[in-house]
């Protein structure tokens, strides 16, 4: 099963630039655990996009771990949007990465 998490900051860049490094960080534990798949900012950077990988079965239960890992959560900086995704066209690509 594949997800769309979008996070949308709640505070002003300057704050949240003080906790990016972190974010960054733990997506690329997520990269290097195979559940990310693609990440980046909004344009405008008002907030941010991640492409996720996540077992069949509980997806909002993988998906509330991987938002509550997130430092932006946990320093309350973002608002999240969990969106399990049934891949139709493409899934075929998707599988392959």
């Amino acid at each position: 099963m594949y997800a769309l998490v979008l996070i949308r900051y709640r505070l002003p860049l300057e704050e949240i630039a003080k906790v990016t490094e972190e974010h960054r960080a733990y997506l690329r534990e997520l990269k290097a655990a195979g559940t990310l798949l693609a990440s980046g900012p909004m344009d405008p950077r008002s907030g941010g996009a991640l492409l996720l990988r996540v077992p069949d079965g509980d997806v909002q239960k993988s998906l509330t771990a991987v938002r509550d890992g997130d430092p932006f959560f946990k320093q309350n900086l973002a608002n999240y949007e969990l969106i399990a995704w049934n891949v139709m066209a493409g899934k075929e690509d998707l599988d392959k990465l």
